[in-house]
């Protein structure tokens, strides 16, 4: 998994000696990530339903990764002669480490889930029934529902060979059958219309069909009660057990359940394709008929799995060979079953913040002093409120806002078409190219601009991550702005799920910058210098570099320096090695990266003075929070990007300082609190292996986003107990 360029045990000794500097491969680091996702499902101490739920995310997590990187790859491959990336790997060698690794992490996948899980939801009172186990009631019931509801909606599809494989779409499940000819049915080639030509059997004389599970039923199919368990059985099930009705005059001779997985690292021309919307469009229909990448398929017929691949231009790597059920990402709706709640992890509510009233505009609120809140143990409403309180209120003139990810009844897209309604001037710019959810965002940008909204579809080439919102008022001193910032996305939804930071200000110099940010993406404004706000691709990297290659100019024996990062993922090998040159000047690089980690820690000479840790639990971690000692004039920074390529040169991001001293401190206090987790945090060492974190012997259990639950319930309990001052006015009383 490491290497510097290719070379030998012994060439890396010398290399790592000399000065040269080592880096991990960034999608086997990747994969270790979902491994850790994995190793929160093994864990006993975590509540049942939870701990499938983790299980689903693998597989759903895999599906993002094969669609997007493996592809990438995959297309490097077909391509010009690929350079090998700073880990030394080709392609090819790429490919082979990821398809071992992957269907190592698989196969652990599926035993917990059969082996453990399963077993253990029977046996407290919710069972899946496989077909081989159906009761003769359950069956009847099973062949009512599929005569009924399943077989009006099946399309069985001929496989004709050396034929196009007809059309199977992308991530969506099928059935495949093996069939041969019941002599006894009387059943003739020359008896098919001629619009419809049976074709010539396989060699082994049997025919091939597919058919898709319709994504429209449910995939769950609740079973008639029996006994005290509460059971179900798979749509996916029904449909092979039933499938024979399908095709008449012929018999099922081996079937099984797949799933393909397509390229979606599919990109828009932008010098070309003059109708950008368009374009975007078509890549959303595209990425149901690109080329194939993976096949997820059930183990029951070898015979059907060698032909399926076969039929798709897949080799021995790309075949995933799991046991049923395949997809489980389609089955995450299951951990939300009511009735069982001793099997899911206590709910966490998320609680108001109690600098921001909840019952009036907060405006006079921001002008005391910035404001920061801590998601998801703080909520998101805010946010939305002052959206809402802008959108009514006379005094707001303007608003500007970037939008990436909202969700799909977004109050915030609301919030703005209102205040649109109402005459103000409102800017949205809507990033089309948000992977995954373009159609969604090139659905609210038409709403958008119906209501009178002012759409900018994103820069040129870049991708716009900022998260950044404007509201321009008028006031009795004259204009002010307030700024929001954050570290996530506008979606009230993976807000209730995500830790993020979010920045309220109306501090002049900040929200003078803000203006200016604004005007460079939506017009021709140039960047002018910024003295708070840095912005990538402009100067971002530049920055952040600069700030590590400070802090190592001032580190000293008698003080060294102290960088303490938070951040989704680190991959970019300039700032790297910049890590690497403040670690051999005596820095302390203390580093939570929750995925991709392309440093190598812990290597003599290199970057010995490093560690870095990461941390899974039962919110993702997204924050992006750095610090810098500085010689002792401490500086806090929270930012949009992560220390990516992606972010610092093809994406416009924002990093934003915190100056109130009250916040800095804060920041300081949440960052210090990640490094301290000895239950979900898990160490990487100089193998690229991850190792999860124990108490020791003295030490009690610390898990911090428990310990910042616990914080904010105790702070709004406190407050609730507070006795609330009011006094009393006496006035005249009144005449009798």
């Amino acid at each position: 998994m490491i290497r510097k360029h290719g070379k030998s045990k012994s060439e890396d000794e010398a290399s790592t000696a000399s000065g040269a500097s080592p880096f991990f491969n960034r999608d086997l680091s990747w994969l270790e990530f979902n491994a850790r996702v994995l190793d929160e499902g093994l864990q006993a101490s975590t509540p049942l339903l939870e701990r499938f739920k983790f299980l689903c995310i693998v597989s759903s997590n895999f599906d993002e990764f094969f669609m997007v990187r493996v592809a990438s790859i995959k297309r490097m491959l077909k391509g010009a002669a690929s350079v090998p990336d700073p880990a030394g790997l080709t392609a090819e060698q790429q490919l082979s480490a990821i398809a071992k690794r992957s269907k190592e992490i698989t196969a652990l996948q599926y035993s917990v889930l059969l082996d453990d899980i399963f077993p253990a939801l029977a046996a407290e009172g919710l069972s899946l029934v496989r077909p081989e186990k159906y009761s003769a009631q359950q069956l009847l019931f099973l062949e009512s529902v599929f005569d009924r509801e399943v077989f009006p909606t099946l399309t069985p599809l001929k496989v004709i060979e050396g034929e196009e494989f007809p059309s199977t779409g992308n991530l969506r499940l099928h059935a495949a059958f093996l069939l041969e000819k019941n002599p006894a049915s009387g059943v003739k080639d020359e008896c098919l219309p001629a619009t419809v030509p049976m074709e010539k059997a396989a060699a082994d004389g049997r025919y091939l069909a597919v058919v898709q599970i319709p994504p429209s039923l449910d995939r769950i199919l609740w079973l008639p009660a029996e006994g005290s368990n509460l059971c179900f059985a798979l749509l996916d099930d029904v449909v092979r057990c039933f499938g024979h009705k399908l095709f008449s005059g012929y018999s099922i001779s081996e079937s099984c359940i797949f799933k393909v997985t397509r390229d979606a690292d599919l990109g828009v021309d932008e010098e070309r394709d003059e109708d950008f919307l368009q374009a975007m469009e078509e890549i959303v229909t595209d990425r149901q008929i690109s080329g194939p990448v993976r096949i997820c398929v059930s183990t029951d017929s070898p015979a059907l799995t060698k032909r399926l691949a076969r039929e798709l231009d897949l080799g021995k790597d790309d075949v995933y060979v799991v046991p049923s059920p395949v997809d489980l990402r389609g089955l995450m709706s299951l951990a939300s079953v009511k009735g069982f709640d001793q099997l899911k992890a206590p709910a966490w509510k998320s609680l108001w913040p109690s600098e921001i009233p909840q019952d009036a505009p907060f405006w006079d609120e921001i002008k005391k002093g910035d404001i920061l809140m801590h998601l998801p143990y703080e909520s998101f409403d805010p946010v939305i409120k002052l959206l809402q309180d802008a959108a009514v209120d006379p005094q707001v003139l303007a608003i500007r806002m970037t939008l990436y990810r909202t969700s799909g009844n977004s109050p915030i897209v609301r919030a703005l078409e209102q205040a649109a309604e109402k005459g103000k001037q409102v800017t949205a710019l809507v990033e089309l190219k948000a992977r995954f959810d373009e159609e969604q965002n090139i659905n609210w940008a038409n709403k958008l601009e119906r209501a009178g909204v002012i759409v900018v579809y994103g820069i040129a080439k870049l991708k716009v991550h900022a998260k950044a919102l404007l509201i321009v008022r008028r006031e009795t001193e004259g204009i002010k702005r307030y700024v929001h910032l954050s570290t996530g996305n506008y979606n009230e939804k993976t807000a209730r799920l995500y830790t993020d930071l979010a920045f309220f200000t109306a501090n002049d110099q900040l929200t003078y910058e803000t203006t200016l940010f604004f005007n460079a993406i939506t017009g021709y404004s140039e960047i002018q210098h910024l003295k708070l706000l840095s912005m990538s691709p402009i100067e971002l990297k530049h920055r952040i570099i600069s700030l590590i290659d400070r802090e190592a100019k001032r580190s000293t024996q008698e003080a060294p320096g102290l960088i303490m990062a938070k951040m989704n993922s680190l991959a970019d090998p300039d700032v790297i090695e910049a890590l690497y040159r403040a670690s051999r000047a005596g820095v302390r690089v203390m580093l939570n990266v929750r995925g991709i980690c392309m440093l190598v820690p812990g290597v003599p000479g290199t970057s010995e003075n490093v560690s870095v840790v990461s941390i899974v639990d039962r919110y993702l971690e997204h924050a992006r929070m750095f610090y810098f000692n500085n010689g002792g004039a401490e500086e806090v920074y929270l930012s949009s990007a992560d220390w990516m390529p992606r972010n610092l040169e093809r994406r416009v991001e924002l990093m934003f300082p915190i100056k109130q001293d009250d916040l800095k401190q804060r920041t300081l206090e949440i960052l210090h609190a990640y490094f301290r987790d000895n239950t979900h945090a898990h160490v990487l060492d100089s193998s690229g292996r991850y190792r999860r974190v124990s108490p020791e012997r003295d030490d009690p259990p610390f898990r911090v986003q428990e310990f910042f639950y616990d914080l904010f319930q105790e702070r709004y309990e406190t407050l609730e107990r507070v006795p609330r001052t009011q006094f009393i006015v006496r006035r005249k009383s009144p005449l009798t």
